[in-house]
């Protein structure tokens, strides 16, 4: 049962909420916090809105999501909606997955390292409001990534899984998609979709 998360001073004491490890030393955040607090205090000295959205931390610039604050295992990441519209010759820019049309994200394991990169994050950050000034989006292409085998071997022994992943709109298909290609181990890949089974026989998507 995913925990509510109230507001980012909440999120940046006790976690997302989206996992067993919420308000323990285990939690992700935990690791990350004094990255995660300096990448805060950049965005805060800019025209955008400090929102939670999917329990984390989300900056918006008139109502439309411009850039996320998120904690993984290895490293505290800055993840802009649009990213890959932005203008990176240095190559500061990663793509989530190989199937990430959109979003980009930068990396960070050190405070010193967000200062280091201030000016280049500052440069993204108005850039990319830039583009929603300008009502400047990602055209996504329409069709789907694969499906892979984990899910095909779910969808056969699940009664009416394949059905109600059919149903679900292209977008929302492709958000599962993209989540369960991204890990290298199979059984990470098989994991993912056990625990999203309920939810794409309810017809929710991935942030629902």
């Amino acid at each position: 049962m995913k925990t509510p998360v109230t507001d980012v001073n909440h999120y940046l004491r006790s976690g997302c909420g989206r996992c067993r490890f919420y308000n323990t030393p285990h939690c992700k955040v935990n690791n990350w916090r004094e990255v995660l607090v300096a990448l805060r205090n950049i965005l805060l000295s800019t025209p955008l809105k400090e929102e939670i959205k999917w329990s984390m931390p989300c900056y918006t610039y008139q109502g439309r999501n411009v850039v996320m604050l998120c904690a993984f295992k290895d490293y505290a990441a800055l993840s802009f909606f649009n990213g890959a519209l932005l203008n990176d010759p240095k190559g500061l820019l990663h793509k989530p997955g190989d199937n990430s049309q959109a979003a980009r994200y930068m990396r960070f394991t050190q405070p010193g390292e967000v200062k280091k990169q201030q000016a280049a994050i500052q440069s993204f950050i108005k850039e990319a409001i830039g583009l929603q000034q300008k009502g400047i989006k990602v055209v996504f292409k329409k069709e789907l990534p694969p499906l892979p085998d984990e899910l095909k071997q779910k969808m056969k022994e699940h009664t009416g899984l394949k059905k109600a992943f059919e149903k679900l709109t292209p977008g929302r298909q492709r958000g599962y998609l993209i989540y369960f290609t991204q890990p290298k181990q199979a059984a990470t890949r098989l994991a993912r979709i056990e625990k999203c089974i309920p939810d794409i026989l309810a017809g929710k998507g991935l942030y629902d």
